[in-house]
């Protein structure tokens, strides 16, 4: 494609997760300049699965990579719910598990971090290990000082560095005055295959805890994800950047519980991608100031529990990239337009992950019971598919939430 902005725009990037090198592909097919900075020492390839349904896919398809994906699929057969001597209490096929349209997919979080790194690395800047430290947005460009003591200056900056944006903090102020936590942490890692699943998802639910073992196509006979989830009405306090401490966190608040837990639990000491962190909202009034724009989880995190936090993040990107384009490089007028198309679907999003933070624990072992029920009853009743399909509804009603507009100077590559 041949070059769009009118002067060709330095464009900092701070974050190398999704959103950025999502962010960095749009840019550099529309004349920009991006550099895209990472506190981590090289691309981190750990995380979860995630969900790429509507909108998302369509994005996928427009930046040329949604036959990756597919090969990358999590390609899971279903799931089941067992009780604490281990005994399945009841299953589900993926299509009712997942609640995917035809079209929709599952692929890990690293897997697509890695599509989107090696799709952009010949073409952008890449600064691995290194962290924006300050910055002086003097209304004509950016100065940008580095942790490692560089100093740059660039056109745009965009915050593309997650729930706890560092961006966010130099820019707009504390991350209190914008997190809302949902009353609930999430912990997951990867861990030996101890229940011998194969594209299988085992979930065990006890008052006020959710756990979750999974094994997807990509993991192979040895390994799994182990994903534990409980409820904290009120916030915890640690450094989110100590994961040991973390892990203690964790470990105390399934002391003393049965099934496979003492044993799951133990497998967090080994794991080099352990994450742990609040389930929660970013919720901003606007986001952005001067010529430094949020992006992704670092503008309007919608948290794990609305299932659209990837989605989002590839919309995102598309957005920001094709207004800045569409304006010729002018940021202001492009970045009220970005608002303007994402924040309707994103404020959708935050109140249905919202809404479903509360499903995710429920307190009682009378609503254990009927969920159980729910689960074992569910395959054999004659309104399996209208209970379904009520499901789907919903959940794509969250996916296309954002419409995913035909920029004029679109080309397909």
């Amino acid at each position: 494609m041949t070059g769009i902005a009118r002067t060709a725009k330095t464009v900092l990037i701070s974050g190398a997760s999704i959103a950025g090198p999502a962010l960095a592909l749009w840019l550099h097919r529309y004349g920009f300049a991006p550099t895209v900075v990472e506190r981590a020492p090289e691309l981190r390839t750990g995380g979860y699965k995630v969900d790429l349904r509507g909108g998302a896919i369509e994005i996928c398809r427009r930046m040329g990579i949604l036959d990756e994906v597919r090969a990358h699929s999590t390609d899971m057969d279903g799931g089941s719910y067992v009780d604490s001597r281990g005994r399945t209490v009841g299953e589900l096929p993926a299509e009712i598990f997942g609640g995917r349209e035809e079209q929709d997919d599952e692929i890990m979080r690293g897997d697509l971090a890695r599509i989107l790194y090696e799709r952009t690395r010949d073409d952008v800047e890449y600064l691995f290990g290194d962290s924006i430290a300050a910055l002086d947005d003097d209304g004509d460009g950016v100065d940008v000082t580095f942790e490692s003591g560089n100093r740059r200056r660039f056109d745009l900056v965009v915050g593309a560095d997650g729930l706890h944006s560092n961006t966010r903090r130099l820019v707009f102020g504390d991350e209190r005055r914008f997190k809302r936590h949902l009353g609930a942490y999430i912990s997951i890692f990867t861990a030996p295959n101890r229940l011998g699943l194969t594209r299988w998802e085992t979930y065990h639910a006890r008052p006020d805890k959710l756990i979750s073992v999974y094994s997807t196509a990509g993991e192979g006979a040895h390994t799994a994800k182990n994903c534990f989830v409980f409820a904290a009405p009120a916030e915890l306090t640690y450094d989110h950047r100590d994961t040991d401490a973390q892990k203690r966190l964790l470990a105390d608040a399934f002391a003393g519980d049965d099934w496979e837990i003492p044993r799951l639990i133990a497998d967090s000491a080994h794991a080099d991608d352990f994450y742990f962190d609040s389930v929660a909202t970013i919720e901003m009034d606007r986001w952005s100031r001067g010529r430094v724009v949020l992006l992704g989880d670092a503008a309007h995190c919608t948290s794990p529990a609305s299932g659209q936090g990837t989605g989002l993040a590839l919309t995102g990107a598309y957005v920001l990239a094709g207004e800045l384009a569409a304006a010729g490089g002018d940021h202001a007028a492009a970045f009220a337009a970005y608002e303007e198309v994402m924040r309707p679907g994103v404020e959708l999003n935050q109140r249905f992950a919202a809404s479903f933070a509360k499903e995710m624990t429920v307190s009682s072992r009378w609503k254990i019971a009927l969920r159980m029920f729910m689960v074992r009853t569910l395959p054999k009743t004659p309104w399996k598919n209208l209970i379904a399909k009520k499901i789907r509804e919903e959940i794509q009603k969250a996916a296309n939430a954002v419409p995913v507009k035909d920029y004029a100077t679109f080309e397909t590559v």
